[in-house]
């Protein structure tokens, strides 16, 4: 299936912040390292890739589309917002400013993904684990309900003609 127009590759980037929607793979490393910081005591990331079987069918691949230009903006919207409500860290000095989110990353991919590669990777940095994980986790939980992505699952020796797209939940 030929991408629709809206599926285009879309970038957002801030200095804490990047959102990616790409039709390019995605090199978990170097999304790892986007986050990296001095002050960062904790990395969290999920990856979330295209796994071979969903209820007892063998998956081939997934394919992914967006309207992307609003799906960058609801990625963004949703780092800036879980950036900004992850609670403050309990291990600094009373009335220190120190977010308790560094960094993030949210990469999501568009067109055909094939088993076993990444379809998005979401990296946080913060100088405790407790909040990269709880950031990481809700970013993710968003990201599925509310972006303007949709994925198809291709089965094995079903006719791709009978692939139904969902959205990304």
């Amino acid at each position: 299936m030929s991408s629709s127009p809206a599926s285009i590759d879309a970038e957002y980037n801030s200095p804490n912040v990047v959102c990616r929607i790409t039709y390019t793979p995605l090199d978990s490393q170097s999304i790892i390292a986007s986050v990296q910081d001095d002050g960062a005591g904790a990395t969290a990331v999920f990856i979330g890739t295209t796994r071979n079987s969903f209820k007892s069918k063998v998956v081939t691949r997934l394919e992914y589309q967006a309207y992307s230009k609003l799906a960058i903006k609801t990625m963004t919207d949703i780092a800036n917002l879980v950036m900004q409500n992850t609670s403050r860290s309990q291990h600094q000095p009373e009335g220190q400013c120190t977010p308790a989110i560094i960094k993030c990353a949210i990469h999501h991919r568009l067109g055909t993904v094939p088993v076993g590669e990444p379809s998005i990777v979401i990296a946080v940095s913060s100088p405790h684990r407790k909040e990269a994980f709880d950031a990481c986790e809700e970013i993710l939980e968003q990201v599925k309900k509310k972006a303007q992505i949709w994925k198809r699952e291709y089965y094995e020796g079903e006719d791709d003609a009978n692939a139904e797209w969902k959205t990304n939940a």
